[in-house]
């Protein structure tokens, strides 16, 4: 059974049983972008109730829950759901990467490297990212050096999921507006966003270690 013809790239990929999406562009990614608000609405709102937590804090917040979720639920789904291209019954989540396919097709292929990174993403990042806003929310000794650990998995996979791309000929998106939008677009915020919050934890550990060695210095 070949099903009917897909629109990812390369054209010869395949892929039997392919089923086209139900839902249109703009409502899967207007329904991703309005889930995605509301969840950093709601952390923003409920931590602004507690006095002790600063503003920069508040926006980390919002940052690991949006990020927890989606590797729980997005990335989730998709490491354990191999035939989400078969989908036949408009499947949000199976409709979400139908649609991301376009700019990155290893993901409708199965790529080993993509599902293995996107896999260890979901298991592993996830429940940490999590872990973080309650580390943040509750002042946990151990706050900053979860944040920098979970930042260097972010950086790390990216970093694997682009140069395996690239050494594989980086061939796998149907457009250059697929290629720039999903592909480069969406996964920025994992590169940049990591990065700063990986150097802001670099420096509150120094600054806590080196305090430490001079309290004692001062006792001896």
């Amino acid at each position: 059974m070949e099903g009917q013809p897909h629109p990812y790239a390369p054209r010869d990929l395949k892929l039997p049983g392919y089923v086209p999406n139900f839902l249109t562009q703009s409502t899967i990614v207007g329904v991703y972008l309005l889930t995605s608000l509301l969840v950093v609405s709601l952390i923003w709102i409920l931590s602004g109730r507690s006095r002790k937590i600063t503003k920069m804090n508040r926006l980390l917040m919002c940052w690991w829950a949006f990020t927890g979720l989606t590797h729980l639920i997005l990335e989730g789904y998709f490491a354990f759901s191999p035939e989400f291209y078969k989908d036949k019954t408009a499947n949000y989540l199976a409709e979400v990467w139908k649609e991301y396919s376009k700019g990155d097709s290893r993901y409708a292929a199965r790529d080993a490297a993509t599902v293995t990174v996107e896999g260890l993403t979901a298991v592993l990042e996830g429940p940490a990212s999590l872990l973080a806003v309650y580390a943040i929310a509750s002042g946990k000794s151990y706050s900053y050096i979860l944040q920098f650990a979970v930042c260097l998995g972010q950086l790390y996979g990216t970093a694997v999921y682009f140069l395996t791309a690239y050494l594989e000929g980086d061939h796998f998106a149907t457009s250059p507006y697929h290629y720039y939008v999903y592909y480069i677009g969406a996964n920025a915020s994992w590169v940049v966003i990591p990065s700063l919050i990986a150097m802001r934890c670099w420096k509150k550990i120094c600054s806590a270690v080196q305090a430490r060695g001079q309290k004692k210095t001062k006792t001896r």
